[in-house]
């Protein structure tokens, strides 16, 4: 368990609490617990050698991105070409 919270508080960059209620301290640590078995999930599915901090960070970098996820976590290279006609057919 105490290796949970040193994970969250080092990786997820928790803000301040919002007030000092039970309930919202409780909700945000049911979110980052979310996010920690959503990570650990996926990197126990597609097999990867990285940490779950490169993980993280990975998915934080590139949210916007129009990829194939397991690609982008297998650093297969996007394709250009792909996204340049059609950004030419929009023209």
């Amino acid at each position: 368990m105490e290796l949970f919270f040193r994970w969250v508080k080092q990786n997820l960059k928790n803000k301040p609490f919002i007030g000092a209620s039970k309930n919202t301290v409780m909700t945000q640590a049911w979110i980052a617990l979310c996010v920690y078995l959503l990570l650990a999930f996926i990197k126990f599915q597609s097999k990867l050698t990285k940490s779950m901090q490169q993980t993280l960070r990975l998915l934080q970098v590139s949210l916007f991105e129009k990829r194939d996820f397991m690609a982008l976590l297998r650093d297969v290279p996007p394709d250009d070409e792909l996204s340049v006609s059609n950004q030419i057919a929009l023209l």
